[in-house]
């Protein structure tokens, strides 16, 4: 495999990334060594075995259906069935949703209801985090991002990723704490990771269960 070392003067650690086109790619941060960083590869050739094999089998597109099993507030839940009339209502954890066709995919379905869900709840939530460490902010928006959680503008706007109803709550609140830090040190230097820090103190746990569940979570790649 080959394998591609980049210096990086903003990563706090060694970072290993399985790149499209199947090199291995690993992040110096400032002070490593490459002579450190193959060592760091070599330490996680399963890992890397694993993900080639991921890559190299094909992916059918998910359906969802009664019965399918989702994340739901960082828990799994399975869709379940029960009929009103002539429509259906899947029921998932507390959630009640009406299908036109219980038989047929219902996965767009389920995800405007999340998404909605994720509208009503989450402004509240970046308020309230807002007002309790004085953060002043200008506005949230709700967003379908692929590849990122969360973002913040110069302009103090919240935008967040409305898969993160999918996550546990201290999840979510460690995304919208990253964002409110970013108000503050509008990069990712030591002094911005140190007020991620004072903020959510255990960060690092949120980040691993971001890691852990990726491949779980609908629709982010």
């Amino acid at each position: 495999m080959r394998l591609r070392l980049v210096r990086n003067r903003r990563a706090r650690r060694y970072v290993l990334r399985l790149s499209r086109d199947g090199s291995a790619r690993v992040a110096i941060p400032r002070g490593g060594s490459p002579a450190e960083a193959k060592r760091f590869a070599q330490q996680n050739a399963t890992w890397l075995e694993t993900q080639l094999l991921r890559y190299a089998t094909p992916r059918l597109p998910q359906l969802w259906r009664v019965g399918t099993e989702v994340l739901f507030r960082g828990e799994p839940v399975r869709l379940e069935l029960a009929l009103s009339g002539e429509r259906g209502i899947v029921t998932f954890a507390d959630q009640v949703v009406s299908v036109k066709d219980p038989a047929a995919d219902l996965r767009n379905e389920v995800e405007l209801h999340l998404r909605r869900l994720a509208a009503r709840e989450f402004p509240a939530r970046v308020c309230e985090l807002a007002s309790l460490h004085q953060i002043p902010f200008q506005r949230i928006t709700m967003r379908n991002q692929r590849s990122r959680w969360g973002s913040c503008s110069r302009r103090g706007t919240i935008s967040l990723n409305w898969r993160l109803v999918q996550t546990p709550p201290f999840v979510t609140d460690y995304i919208i704490l990253h964002e409110l830090a970013h108000l503050k040190e509008m990069n990712h230097s030591k002094r911005f990771w140190n007020e991620v820090a004072r903020l959510c103190p255990d960060f690092n746990r949120a980040e691993q269960w971001l890691k852990e569940h990726r491949e779980n979570l609908v629709g982010h790649g």
